[in-house]
Protein backbone atom coordinates (compact mmCIF):
# COMPACT_ATOMS: atom_id res chain seq x y z
CA UNK A 1 0.00 0.00 0.00
CA UNK A 2 1.60 2.98 -0.94
CA UNK A 3 1.98 5.98 1.49
CA UNK A 4 0.47 4.38 4.78
CA UNK A 5 -0.39 6.02 7.41
CA UNK A 6 -0.88 4.60 11.27
CA UNK A 7 -2.66 6.90 13.79
CA UNK A 8 -2.34 10.12 13.95
CA UNK A 9 1.18 10.61 12.32
CA UNK A 10 -0.91 11.80 9.48
CA UNK A 11 -1.27 14.99 11.26
CA UNK A 12 2.27 15.36 12.58
CA UNK A 13 3.70 14.57 9.24
CA UNK A 14 1.63 17.19 7.72
CA UNK A 15 2.93 19.93 9.95
CA UNK A 16 6.48 19.09 9.49
CA UNK A 17 6.12 19.29 5.93
CA UNK A 18 5.02 22.75 6.20
CA UNK A 19 7.76 23.93 8.83
CA UNK A 20 10.29 21.98 6.40
CA UNK A 21 8.88 23.51 3.37
CA UNK A 22 9.19 27.16 5.13
CA UNK A 23 12.74 26.01 6.26
CA UNK A 24 13.39 25.16 2.86
CA UNK A 25 12.72 28.70 1.75
CA UNK A 26 13.90 30.39 4.61
CA UNK A 27 17.87 28.76 3.15
CA UNK A 28 16.99 29.47 0.00
CA UNK A 29 16.74 33.41 0.35
CA UNK A 30 19.31 33.53 2.78
CA UNK A 31 22.05 31.13 0.34
CA UNK A 32 20.61 34.16 -2.32
CA UNK A 33 21.44 37.28 -0.42
CA UNK A 34 23.86 36.63 2.43
CA UNK A 35 27.77 37.50 1.77
CA UNK A 36 30.73 36.61 4.01
CA UNK A 37 30.58 34.15 6.91
CA UNK A 38 26.51 34.37 6.68
CA UNK A 39 27.05 32.61 3.30
CA UNK A 40 28.76 29.86 4.53
CA UNK A 41 26.85 29.47 7.45
CA UNK A 42 23.35 28.73 4.60
CA UNK A 43 25.10 27.25 2.38
CA UNK A 44 26.09 24.29 5.12
CA UNK A 45 22.99 24.86 6.47
CA UNK A 46 21.14 24.17 3.34
CA UNK A 47 23.08 21.24 2.48
CA UNK A 48 22.55 19.31 6.00
CA UNK A 49 18.99 20.07 5.76
CA UNK A 50 18.93 18.43 2.25
CA UNK A 51 20.82 15.58 3.32
CA UNK A 52 17.86 15.15 5.84
CA UNK A 53 14.95 15.33 3.87
CA UNK A 54 16.63 12.85 1.53
CA UNK A 55 17.54 10.81 5.10
CA UNK A 56 14.08 11.11 6.05
CA UNK A 57 12.35 10.33 2.64
CA UNK A 58 14.64 6.87 2.42
CA UNK A 59 13.84 6.01 6.22
CA UNK A 60 10.34 6.33 5.05
CA UNK A 61 11.09 4.12 2.03
CA UNK A 62 12.72 1.62 3.78
CA UNK A 63 11.93 1.28 7.57
CA UNK A 64 9.38 3.55 7.75
CA UNK A 65 9.14 7.33 9.19
CA UNK A 66 6.73 8.03 12.47
CA UNK A 67 4.65 5.06 11.37
CA UNK A 68 4.06 6.33 7.56
CA UNK A 69 5.72 3.97 5.09
CA UNK A 70 6.68 4.94 1.65
CA UNK A 71 7.32 2.88 -1.44
CA UNK A 72 8.88 3.71 -4.86
CA UNK A 73 6.14 3.27 -6.43
CA UNK A 74 3.71 6.57 -4.78
CA UNK A 75 4.00 9.87 -6.51
CA UNK A 76 7.32 11.40 -7.18
CA UNK A 77 9.24 9.42 -5.02
CA UNK A 78 11.76 8.30 -7.65
CA UNK A 79 11.97 12.09 -8.61
CA UNK A 80 12.24 13.23 -5.77
CA UNK A 81 15.03 10.79 -4.56
CA UNK A 82 17.05 12.10 -7.78
CA UNK A 83 16.57 15.74 -7.52
CA UNK A 84 17.58 16.11 -4.04
CA UNK A 85 20.59 13.71 -4.63
CA UNK A 86 21.70 16.44 -7.70
CA UNK A 87 21.12 18.97 -5.51
CA UNK A 88 22.98 17.56 -2.56
CA UNK A 89 26.18 17.56 -4.86
CA UNK A 90 25.48 20.96 -6.12
CA UNK A 91 25.21 22.70 -2.50
CA UNK A 92 27.82 20.62 -1.69
CA UNK A 93 30.32 21.62 -4.23
CA UNK A 94 29.11 24.97 -3.53
CA UNK A 95 29.37 24.92 0.40
CA UNK A 96 33.08 23.87 -0.58
CA UNK A 97 33.59 26.94 -2.62
CA UNK A 98 32.31 29.30 -0.25
CA UNK A 99 33.96 27.75 3.10
CA UNK A 100 37.63 27.73 0.55
CA UNK A 101 36.92 31.07 -0.21
CA UNK A 102 36.23 32.18 3.04
CA UNK A 103 39.61 30.44 4.37
CA UNK A 104 41.74 32.64 1.82
CA UNK A 105 39.82 35.88 2.56
CA UNK A 106 41.13 35.06 6.37
CA UNK A 107 44.89 33.75 5.09
CA UNK A 108 45.02 37.17 2.77
CA UNK A 109 44.21 39.63 6.50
Amino acid sequence: MAGSVAGSSHGAIGVLRILGALAAIVLAVAVLITRGRLLAVAAVLGLLFLVATLLSLMLALTVGLFGIRETWDFTLVPETVVIESIGIVVLAAFAVLVLRERRSDVARA
